[in-house]
């Protein structure tokens, strides 16, 4: 079996973000200075994890949020951040740059509603998640090649030393609803073969998580509401996933949700750094 964690991070916030105007593929706006005080404060949050690899959004907000991230990082300062397109915000075609509301009044005006709503030149959800579901089994794969490669040079009782135990460094267990995560009904640390970041934005986000839940069935925290699930990601809000693999099952994951959009680690940044949670 292969196991591996997955961090998704929506970047920090830029000024489209606090003035509601659309960024998707197009405007490639950098941080604000709340921006960059929110990517420090979640560096710090994960500070601790110890991370094998770090893929980000190839626009300048997902990139900076990521090298900020791992700056911060006391194992991964070194480690190469890969930038990968699949990974973009949804892109808006003739709605960006341009307030939320005319986006929504488009919308109204073609008898549909927003997030379903496609506006000319834009991303149907439907390429969206085919977009999401690429990247993803694209880290299947990474971490069953990681997983083979380690059972070659060090054979099966390298498992016992792992690539990252969850107990050793994860936050999780102070922010998120399902305590002892870190090990199994014996106490034992439960070793991942991949620990891997995602710094990405928040509609694709969104988009993804919705094909982790009705695709691939992903488990969920037991007091996470409806209202939750359909949001959008705060500015640096942070997800994190455990997916498992049986063998030879790259298609079939198993996958559970510890934390979805949690923000807690902006509390003492101040109120000003809790962006809205706009698209």
């Amino acid at each position: 079996m292969v196991r591996f964690g997955l961090t998704v991070v929506r970047h920090g916030e830029t000024r489209y973000n606090k003035d509601k105007i659309l960024q998707g593929q197009g405007v490639d706006e950098p941080l604000s200075a709340t921006g960059f005080k929110q990517a420090d404060a979640a560096g710090l949050f994960l500070s601790n994890v110890k991370f094998t690899h770090v893929f980000s959004s190839d626009l300048l907000r997902a990139k900076q949020t990521a090298a900020t991230i791992i700056g911060k990082n006391k194992f991964c300062k070194d480690l190469e951040i890969k930038y990968d397109a699949r990974l973009r915000e949804r892109k808006y075609g003739v709605a960006e740059g341009r307030p939320l509301t005319d986006l929504k009044a488009m919308a109204k005006a073609a008898g549909e509603q927003c997030p379903a709503f496609t506006p000319s030149g834009g991303e149907t959800l439907d390429e969206v998640r085919e977009r999401a579901k690429d990247f993803f089994e694209f880290l299947c794969q990474l971490a069953v090649e990681v997983e083979q490669k380690e059972q070659e040079v060090h054979g099966a009782a390298s498992r016992s030393s792992g690539t990252s135990e969850e107990q050793s460094v994860f936050p999780w267990t102070n922010h998120c609803s399902q305590p002892g995560l870190s090990s199994d009904n014996s106490g034992t640390s439960k070793i991942l073969d991949a620990n891997i970041l995602v710094v990405s934005h928040g509609a694709y986000m969104r988009n993804w998580i919705g094909y982790f839940v009705s695709d691939l069935k992903c488990t969920l925290p037991a007091n996470l509401t409806k209202s939750q699930l359909s949001s959008v990601s705060p500015n640096t809000g942070v997800s994190h996933f455990i997916i498992e693999l049986q063998s030879g099952s790259r298609l079939e994951p198993e996958i559970r949700c510890v934390c979805l959009n949690q923000d807690s680690h902006l509390v003492d940044v101040g109120a000003e750094c809790v962006a809205q949670k706009v698209f």
